[in-house]
């Protein structure tokens, strides 16, 4: 009898980010190199924190990572795909389906409420208008607001307002959660409650890369990630985000 054929071991998933020797100079006179080429990998269910001064380059490393700015050198792979392959229709559809963004300055619609500033974030994604209006209320729920559905953002806290961005940030069911100062116009107890969330998420499988200049959430990360004058430098691994 012939030796039966071994078994194909299953393919591990790919990266949710990899940058391959990616970089950005903006042209001049004189050109300025805002981020340095550099190679980097997330993987899936990591949580990155990426620290550095004012003008660094962490802002240029966002805009690569949400795919709001194109790499002028090297690649960026998103979820395997080669985004520098795509076209503007597709960035954009790729944008919208796989990373949820949360901003320091919330973002949210000072007249809709909570549910409907949620619900908003589907439209674009050919959401049908009852499935919006569920997944919002799951995501809400998620966040711990499911008592605030129909509160607009004058009448939430600073901290309920952020938790509400973090649920639109969830609704479409991201690769990634990209997070810009996510706790800058939070007081500390306010911005402890969001961390608890972020470490949440996280703990559930979410793939979480926040940008911060504060030490003490960059300690939140499982792995922090160091810009200084555009040059990036991966840093140190944690056993776990602290209590």
């Amino acid at each position: 009898m012939s030796a039966a054929a071994p078994r194909s071991q299953p393919q591990p998933p790919p990266p949710v980010i990899e940058f391959r020797r990616a970089g950005l100079t903006y042209p001049g006179p004189p050109p300025v190199a805002a981020l340095q080429p550099c190679d980097l990998t997330i993987r899936r269910g990591e949580f990155v924190t990426v620290v550095g001064p004012s003008g660094s380059g962490k802002s240029t490393f966002l805009n690569i990572a949400g795919l709001l700015d194109a790499p002028t050198e090297g690649r960026y792979l998103l979820d395997g795909i080669d985004t520098g392959s795509l076209g503007d229709h597709d960035r954009t559809a790729l944008r919208g389906r796989r990373i949820g963004f949360v901003f320091q300055s919330f973002h949210l619609l000072p007249h809709r409420s909570a549910l409907e500033n949620v619900a908003l974030a589907m439209l674009y994604n050919g959401v049908p208008r009852r499935e919006r209006t569920g997944r919002a209320r799951e995501a809400l729920v998620r966040v711990g607001l499911g008592h605030r559905l129909a509160a607009v953002p004058s009448r939430l806290s600073g901290g309920e307002r952020q938790r509400v961005a973090i649920a639109r940030a969830l609704v479409a069911r991201p690769s990634l959660l990209l997070c810009d100062e996510p706790t800058g116009n939070l007081d500390s107890a306010n911005a402890a409650t969001v961390l608890a969330l972020l470490d949440e998420l996280h703990a559930d499988g979410m793939t979480v890369l926040v940008i911060t200049h504060d030490q003490e959430v960059a300690a939140h990360g499982g792995r922090t990630v160091a810009i200084r004058d555009g040059v990036l430098r991966d840093g140190v691994l944690r056993a776990q985000a602290p209590a």
